[in-house]
């Protein structure tokens, strides 16, 4: 008989959300985290007395979330509080101008409108158009498995309308921005939303367009910081008998045969289980974990093929003045043109002393982030893993010099206000999340990658075998990693009674 039920390896959104479901299932369920903290990228952490973002710093597209809260018996915000962002974004363009949206589809129209009416009427065009899309990709594509070509075809036949919309699975974010769109402050603010993916609009599907709509059907911060949204994850699934172990690093997954029978801990602890569940990056769990001898010639071949994603710095600030911005998120963004070339001198490990990225002001949302009378800052930017002529060891320190100097020229005073600063870089993610080469979304989320291309949900060769969080479909970020687990969860009650 076995230790539990079900294993699952990472504390990350994705692992956590399938134990909770797993345990609501009436499972006997064991949460494995190598570290001291869950959530992964998605966490928290302090330092002088600042709560800081470990990486992802916004909450949107909540539908994914929403269910499985209520499959929890609870609700999202129940568990998570949320402060709604209204204006959504101010972006800082490349000639240093500033365009902030509202959340209102109607009043963006109307800023849109003093700047190019043109576009104005393209912006209600393309609203209705990914309005349409949205709601029917949001309940199948995120929470649907694509484990194989008829899994990915059931998702059209049962949104027949879908079809309409093909075109978006073969194009990319760069033809949808310049079909709708002709004045280049007006594309600038549509194309940035491609950083989210960590690719340039000519690499980011087609199908993505959607989020520059889905932004204005609530975009939020949650209270407590993005630690918030894992620990109202845990806590759910504490109260169904999941169990949760931190500083529990796995070495080693056992398979008898074709079926996995449970894990050896870096300490030399072994515990078995009937089903594992592995919510971190596939090719560490395949080739490395499990071990080649256990994986297929091909498949080998396959995990190898895929490219990493890129990775990211995150610049956070301790701050004793309230900074002079007037959202609690702030784009500089730039040009497709110079999107598409920065993205290639990344790919050369290139960096710019002039950042594109986001500014999070997170202590705008909730002043408890900060001590009183202060503020917290993030700024999450381009960060290659490897660097032409050097590596993060020499560059951290000038990274963040460049960094604060450059945001000084758009936050007036910043330099001399702040009291505490950390620069996270790919080397810590890479050491600190086992991220392989900081890689934040595992791989990249370019159409080759994407779906039924990327690697399955449940196994193909090795039995009682899942895979949740972003190197499964599908993909990277908050709401679509907690779709990953909800997958995993219902492929498990489908294939493992």
């Amino acid at each position: 008989m076995s230790d539990y039920d079900v294993i699952v390896i990472g504390a990350g959104c994705g692992g956590l959300t399938a134990g909770a479901l797993l345990a609501a299932q009436g499972r006997s369920v064991l949460v494995l985290e190598q570290s001291g903290r869950i959530g992964g990228s998605c966490s928290s952490y302090e330092k002088d007395g600042f709560t800081f973002d470990v990486g992802a710093a916004i909450v949107e597209v909540i539908q994914p979330i929403e269910a499985v809260f209520r499959m929890l018996g609870t609700t999202f915000q129940e568990e998570v509080p949320l402060v709604a962002s209204d204006p959504i974004f101010t972006y800082i363009l490349e000639d240093g101008s500033r365009i902030t949206y509202p959340q209102s589809i109607e009043a963006t129209a109307e800023v849109i409108e003093r700047i190019s009416p043109e576009d104005a009427a393209s912006w209600k065009a393309f609203t209705k158009y990914f309005s349409e899309f949205y709601d029917m990709v949001i309940d199948t594509f995120f929470t649907s498995p694509a484990n194989t070509l008829g899994d990915f075809l059931k998702m059209f036949s049962a949104r027949p309308r879908i079809l309409k919309y093909l075109p978006l699975f073969a194009g990319n974010y760069e033809d949808v921005v310049k079909k709708y769109f002709s004045h280049p402050r007006i594309q600038q603010t549509i194309a940035y939303q491609s950083n989210y993916f960590n690719l340039p609009p000519v690499l980011t599907p087609a199908i993505f367009g959607m989020l520059a709509y889905a932004e204005h059907l609530g975009t939020y911060y949650p209270e407590g910081g993005m630690i918030a949204i894992p620990q109202g994850l845990q806590r759910c699934g504490k109260r169904y008998g999941m169990e949760l172990r931190l500083d529990a690093r796995v070495q080693k997954v056992t398979v008898r045969g074709r079926r996995v029978g449970g894990v050896t801990l870096s300490s030399g602890e072994q515990v078995t289980c009937d089903v594992l569940v592995s919510n971190i990056n596939c090719r560490t769990l395949y080739l490395d974990m499990i071990g080649e001898e256990h994986v297929p010639r091909l498949a080998r071949f396959g995990l190898n093929s895929y490219k990493l994603s890129g990775s990211d710095c995150v610049l956070n600030l301790g701050l004793d003045y309230e900074p002079p911005l007037d959202t609690h998120f702030t784009a500089l963004a730039t040009s497709v043109e110079t999107m598409n070339r920065e993205n290639f001198e990344r790919d050369r490990g290139i960096l710019h002393d002039e950042k594109h990225g986001l500014i999070c002001w997170s202590s705008r949302s909730d002043p408890s982030l900060a001590p009183e009378g202060k503020h917290s800052l993030g700024f999450i930017m381009e960060g290659p893993y490897r660097l032409q002529g050097s590596d993060w060891n020499r560059e951290r320190q000038p990274v963040m010099d460049k960094t604060i100097a450059w945001l000084d020229r758009l936050v007036p005073g910043l330099s001399d206000h702040i009291v505490t600063a950390d620069i996270l870089t790919p080397y810590d993610f890479e050491e600190r999340l086992l991220l392989p080469e900081g890689a934040i979304y595992s791989f990249e989320l370019d159409l080759g990658s994407s779906a039924v291309f990327r690697p399955s949900a449940k196994s193909k060769f090795i039995d009682g075998l899942y895979l949740t969080g972003n190197s499964t479909h599908p993909g990277g970020g908050v709401p679509v990693v907690i779709g990953s687990g909800l997958i995993a969860a219902e492929l498990i009650d489908r294939h493992e009674r």
